[in-house]
Formats: C-alpha cells, sequence, structure tokens
C-alpha cells in the first residue's frame, strides 16, 4: 500500500515518447469494486472519445474489441483486486486483436492479479529508504531536500519518516 505502484504508471503512461508510440491510450481506476462492464465501457468510452450508454457486456466488448483491432495501444488497469480469474479473462478478452506492441499495465497489490495476468514478471516496488524518504518528505514540507536551513525540524521529520515506514504515499500525505 503506499509504494507508488499507480505513480509509476502515470509516469509511464504521460512519457512523452509513449505518446507518439500508441495509436490509443485508456486509464481506468478499478479498485475494490470491480465491475467488468464498468471498466469496460470506460476503457471503451476512453479509446472512442465519445459517451455509451450501452451496459451489455458482449456489446460493450465487441465495440471495443472492433476499435482496438488493429492498433497499438496502452490500456492501464489502475488498482485491480479482485482474484477471480473468470472476471479477469473476460475484461482481457477484447485486447486479443491489438497490434505488436499493445501494452496492457496492471496495478495490484495482490500476487495472485499479477500471476494470473502477467505475461511478464511483475515488478514489485519496495519501501523507500530512510534517506530517500527524508529527502522526500523535506522536500513536500520545505520545498528542499534536506534540513540544512531548518535544522530545528530535522528530528521532527525523521520521527514522521520512521512511522511512514518508507511508504512514499503516506510522506507526501
Amino acid at each position: 500500500f503506499g509504494v507508488g505502484k499507480t505513480t509509476l504508471a502515470q509516469l509511464v503512461y504521460n512519457d512523452v515518447s509513449v505518446e507518439g508510440f500508441f495509436d490509443l491510450k485508456a486509464w481506468v481506476s478499478v479498485s475494490e469494486e470491480f465491475d467488468v462492464v464498468r471498466v469496460t465501457k470506460t476503457i471503451l468510452q476512453s479509446v472512442s472519445f465519445e459517451f455509451c450508454d450501452l451496459n451489455d457486456l458482449n456489446l460493450l466488448q465487441v465495440k471495443l474489441s472492433q476499435l482496438l483491432k488493429r492498433k497499438r495501444f496502452l490500456i492501464v488497469l489502475d488498482d485491480i483486486w479482485n482474484e477471480k480469474y473468470e472476471d479477469l479473462m473476460i475484461l482481457f478478452s477484447p485486447f486479443q486483436g491489438g497490434y505488436t506492441g499493445s501494452k496492457v499495465i496492471v496495478t495490484t497489490r495482490s500476487q495472485t492479479v499479477a500471476s494470473m495476468v502477467g505475461t511478464v514478471p511483475a515488478y514489485h516496488l519496495n519501501e523507500m529508504s530512510f534517506a530517500s524518504c527524508l529527502s522526500l518528505l523535506t522536500q513536500h514540507a520545505l520545498g528542499r531536500t534536506n534540513f540544512d536551513d531548518h535544522p530545528n525540524l530535522k528530528v521532527v521529520g525523521e520521527e514522521i519518516v520512521k512511522r511512514c515506514k518508507g511508504l512514499p504515499l503516506a510522506l507526501s500525505t
């Protein structure tokens, strides 16, 4: 929790070199409430730039599959919790017709999800080092990378860093 999965995916998604490589891009926050119709509809609307009032999963998937066919796409599915293989395979079925180089990035806390959807080994993010956390905290709090100008705040900063246990999201908050 809070190690930077979403932030890393955002950096990739918004990178300038990614912009020119893919024909279509979509970002969906999946979260705990896994609804394949909602997720599919969100992807469809993102790549078509049109509102869709369909609620039939089959129709949504056929339409999405047609839009992705013969295109190179990047789809980010952020924060998947659902560990049901069948649900995930249904969600992924429209992605089959994309050109070589199409990518689906999944962020998840679950090794089970990563194993089910991954075609490459999962990239695990670790907690940050104490020194990196301290630097991040001072950057957010003071606009600097160290406490040189505010030595009286260093002890408090170090205590905050210890409590955040290497999690950048906790530090930023």
